[in-house]
């Protein structure tokens, strides 16, 4: 099944690897013995990362998932969408 990232998963998946190197970094920070100010600033970096591909992620699922359920007609899918998506959000703002 196709996803609504499929078309940008590479691109996705690179900046995944690259916030998984900055986690890395900060196990670093951590081993040596840095600063809790810079540390708190590279957590801070990563979460700001994550949020921009969950909110990247969620667009798609929107424009994809989403708005294919309510075009198909079939309004058991759409409701279902409508709630996962309902469902999404707000885990993503619970985590605010």
């Amino acid at each position: 099944m196709i996803q609504g990232y499929s078309a940008s998963k590479e691109t996705l998946i690179k900046r995944l690897h690259r916030v998984e190197g900055q986690v890395r970094g900060i196990e670093r920070m951590v081993e040596h013995d840095r600063y809790c100010i810079d540390i708190l600033t590279q957590l801070a970096a990563v979460s700001t990362a994550l949020d921009s591909l969950a909110v990247e992620i969620l667009d798609d699922h929107v424009n994809h998932c989403v708005t294919r359920a309510i075009a198909s007609g079939n309004e058991e899918e759409a409701a279902a969408k409508t709630e996962e998506l309902l469902a999404a959000v707000h885990r993503f703002a619970k985590t605010r």
